[in-house]
């Protein structure tokens, strides 16, 4: 069963809601969860915030921060998933930063570099990945990722 629909069973059952934050992944979290029927029940929304001032305005993250640690951190991932949640009032909130590929990578931080938010009734946790793939590859483990990170809160 996709992890998609293991979530959505598990939110709907729970009365429980979801929104997300997304950047590196372009809104796919997004598309995989509304892709089961019945998603409006659970998820209030998301938002894909790309660029260092849509993380500054829409979504709150302090520009500090950014400055400081640079979009991919997970400094701006607990920022963003803490305030998307905040937003949007959930249960639950993903948010996922990362480098995609194929250029944008450093040294110390290299393409694939990716960081999942995930903020629910328990507090806040944030998970580092660096995924070897080209950037569907890298949005695809990212998405993956994230949903198998809620997955496990819920359960």
């Amino acid at each position: 069963m996709l992890l998609e629909t293991q979530v959505g069973q598990l939110l709907t059952a729970r009365r429980q809601t979801l929104c997300l934050a997304e950047s590196c992944t372009g809104g796919l979290i997004g598309h995989r969860i509304t892709n089961i029927a019945g998603s409006s029940a659970y998820l209030l929304g998301g938002i894909v915030a790309y660029s260092y001032e849509s993380k500054v305005q829409i979504l709150n993250v302090r520009e500090a921060t950014l400055l400081e640690h640079g979009a991919v951190s997970p400094e701006v991932a607990d920022e963003m998933v803490r305030n998307v949640r905040a937003l949007f009032g959930a249960d639950y909130a993903i948010s996922v930063t990362g480098i995609a590929g194929p250029g944008g990578g450093m040294p110390n931080k290299p393409v694939g570099l990716t960081y999942i938010g995930l903020a629910s009734p328990g507090g806040v946790q944030i998970t580092r990945h660096v995924w070897d793939s080209d950037r569907e590859g890298n949005k695809h483990a990212s998405a993956e990722a994230a949903l198998a990170l809620l997955l496990e809160a819920l359960q």
